[in-house]
C-alpha cells in the first residue's frame, strides 16, 4: 500500500510539472525551425529555383508559393511555439512541412544525418562515405594544419538522411496531442480564462 500511495504522489507532483516538457520540445524546435525559415527567406531565389528544377531539385509545382508557404511556416510557426500560442494548429503544418522534407529530400539517402559507417542503420552510401573520409583526412594531414583544423572537432560527412526530420516530426505530434503545456504556455492561459468565463456565465 506504502508503494502505491507514494507512486500516487508521484505522479500528482509530475502533473503539476506537466509543462516543462512540452516546453523543452517548443523551445528545441522553435530556433531550429526559425533557422530553416529564415535561411529559405534569405535565399529566395536560390531556394526557388532547387523547389522547382525537376532535374536536381525537388520538381515541385508553383515554387515561389511552396517556398514562401515553408519558410513562413517555419518562421512564424517557431515564433508561436516560443510562446505557445496556437500550439496545436501550428503544429499541423510545421509537421507537414516535416514530413515532406523527410520524404522528398532525405528519404533516398536512408536514416542517418551524419554518415557513420559503425552504426547497424549504415547503408552503401554511408559505408562508402567512411573512405571519403578516411582519404580526406589523410591529405588534410599531409598538406594542412590538422590539429588546427580538428581543434573545434572531428571531421564527418554528412549524410543527409531522414533523423532529424523524422525525429522534428515525432516532438510536433507530441505538441499536437498533448498542447502547448500546463502555465508554460500562453494556450494554457488562454483556456483556463474561457473555461472561467464559461464557468461564470452558467452559474
Amino acid at each position: 500500500m506504502f508503494v502505491v500511495s507514494a507512486y500516487q504522489r508521484f505522479v500528482n507532483l509530475l502533473h503539476q510539472v506537466s509543462g516543462i516538457a512540452p516546453l523543452a520540445l517548443r523551445l528545441y524546435l522553435a530556433p531550429v525551425l526559425m533557422q530553416a525559415g529564415y535561411n529559405k527567406l534569405s535565399h529566395f531565389s536560390d531556394t526557388v529555383a532547387w523547389f522547382g528544377n525537376p532535374d536536381w531539385g525537388l520538381g515541385l509545382p508553383m515554387p515561389e508559393v511552396m517556398v514562401s508557404l515553408a519558410a513562413g511556416t517555419e518562421f512564424i510557426g517557431g515564433l508561436l511555439l516560443i510562446i505557445g500560442l496556437g500550439t496545436r494548429l501550428i503544429s499541423i503544418p510545421l509537421l507537414v512541412t516535416m514530413l515532406v522534407a523527410a520524404f522528398s529530400v532525405h528519404w533516398n539517402n536512408g536514416w542517418l544525418a551524419i554518415a557513420d559507417g559503425g552504426s547497424w542503420l549504415a547503408n552503401d552510401q554511408v559505408l562508402a562515405a567512411g573512405d571519403k573520409l578516411s582519404a580526406a583526412k589523410t591529405i588534410l594531414q599531409e598538406h594542412g594544419n590538422y590539429e588546427w583544423l580538428t581543434s573545434s572537432g572531428n571531421f564527418v560527412i554528412l549524410n543527409n538522411g531522414i533523423e532529424f526530420a523524422i525525429t522534428y516530426s515525432i516532438m510536433l505530434l507530441a505538441l499536437i496531442i498533448g498542447g502547448g503545456g500546463r502555465y508554460t504556455s500562453v494556450d494554457y492561459f488562454i483556456h483556463k480564462g474561457i473555461s472561467k468565463s464559461y464557468s461564470d456565465s452558467h452559474l
